[in-house]
């Protein structure tokens, strides 16, 4: 066994990489449920203008993930991440200015070019310092640092904006200066002289299909979060927050429970049952006759959905070279934001044309076809040895 695969976990290390993403998104998301009523007061915003401020940072989060990626393989992860928690701050600081709309949506867009640097960095940096055994439950749990940071940070912001708005801009500069310093408290890795050689593109083959299978699986996520509270409403039932709640708390849950299972069982099964699981639970939501068969729901496609990221991460990790996985984790990243990016209006429109069962009925669907894809795309390829722990290659053996 190598010394990467039997090394103990650098927790101080992790602690700076996983606090830093959490407060770096914490003052990112801030600022979210309070721009809507900003816009309209200060701006006489319409929702087309609102829906656009609030949501364009995904723009440039997609199209610099990938670009983010070979930065941190080129420069090292540190710089990288520690540069997109300046660029967080100094967006932070920029809310304090009287800008025109246009010029906040500019702010909005630099923004993302700074979350796509904190995380794409991070990500990769977390697999560089995890052992070999446990990077899957790792990358799992760094997920949800960024997770914990968007509900605090909406928590938060919310609560200012009873004092301010002036607070609420405070906390978005402030929270990504925190990250910096829990940045750059983590001495900066060592580097692989080879990294960031060589060619292969922005969009790496070893992140096309398992992203494709994760674009694939947020279509479930989107019909979930856009359209529940009204499909039990519709359905007579009601208190469609209390499934969304029960998603989010078993979501997380799952990941602190059984996250290695990546590493134990191989990302191949557990990405199949997950997006299986996505697809029961979405199901179950579908055709629910009352509220805790709707729960159950929640819970079940909570449990499957939280492991399929960080199995498909897995994947790419080990099929990526060594010095271009940070390009690759970033690609593969970017198939996050496109997925929502598409199955937000496409959801909207099977809501329109057809009714809010089929809307999860084609989140399950995806999700069936995730797992079919799963299991395909994970077998190591004609004499290819997978880059990392060797699982893949056993599983292929024993299917």
């Amino acid at each position: 066994m190598t010394q990467t695969a039997t090394r103990s976990v650098p927790r101080l290390a992790l602690v700076g990489v996983f606090g830093g993403l959490f407060a770096g998104y914490l003052g990112l998301t801030a600022v979210i449920p309070v721009l809507p009523g900003f816009l309209r007061a200060e701006h006489g915003a319409g929702d087309l203008v609102i829906g656009v401020v609030v949501t364009v940072t995904a723009v440039t989060a997609l199209l610099t993930r990938p670009i983010a990626g070979a930065l941190a393989d080129r420069h090292g992860h540190r710089s990288v991440m520690l540069a997109g928690a300046v660029v967080l701050a100094a967006g932070g600081l920029l809310y304090f200015l009287p800008l025109a709309v246009p010029v906040l949506v500019a702010v909005r867009l630099l923004l993302g070019v700074g979350e796509a640097a904190l995380f794409t960095a991070g990500a990769a940096w977390t697999v560089a310092l995890a052992p070999q055994h446990r990077r899957g439950q790792l990358i799992g749990l760094y997920g949800m640092s960024m997770w914990g940071g968007i509900s605090a940070g909406t928590f938060l912001g919310a609560t200012l904006q009873q004092i301010s708005y002036a607070a609420v801009w405070a906390l978005a500069a402030a929270a990504p200066l925190l990250a910096a310093a829990l940045i750059a408290m983590v001495p900066a890795p060592q580097r692989d002289p080879a990294a960031g050689k060589g060619g292969g593109g922005l969009l790496l083959r070893p992140a096309l299909l398992p992203g494709t299978a994760l674009a694939l699986g947020a279509a479930g996520y989107a019909g979930l979060a856009a359209f529940v509270v009204l499909h039990l409403d519709d359905r007579g039932i009601g208190s469609g927050v209390v499934v969304l709640s029960c998603f989010s708390a078993v979501y997380a849950l799952t990941r602190l429970v059984i996250g290695h299972l990546p590493d134990k069982l191989g990302p191949r099964r557990v990405a199949a049952w997950s997006a299986a699981g996505e697809a029961v639970g979405l199901l179950i939501i579908a055709f629910a006759p009352n509220l805790p068969v709707a729960v159950l729901g929640g819970v079940v496609t909570g449990a499957g959905f939280s492991l399929l990221h960080p199995s498909m991460a897995l994947v790419v990790m080990n099929r990526a070279e060594p010095a271009r996985q940070g390009a690759a984790i970033g690609a593969y990243t970017s198939f996050w934001d496109l997925g929502l990016a598409v199955w937000g209006p496409v959801t909207g429109l099977v809501a329109a044309s057809l009714s809010y069962p089929a809307v999860f009925g084609v989140g399950a669907a995806c999700a069936v076809a995730a797992a079919a894809l799963s299991l395909w795309i994970t077998r190591p390829a004609a004499g290819h040895t997978a880059a990392g722990s060797g699982i893949e290659a056993t599983e292929a053996r024993a299917a």
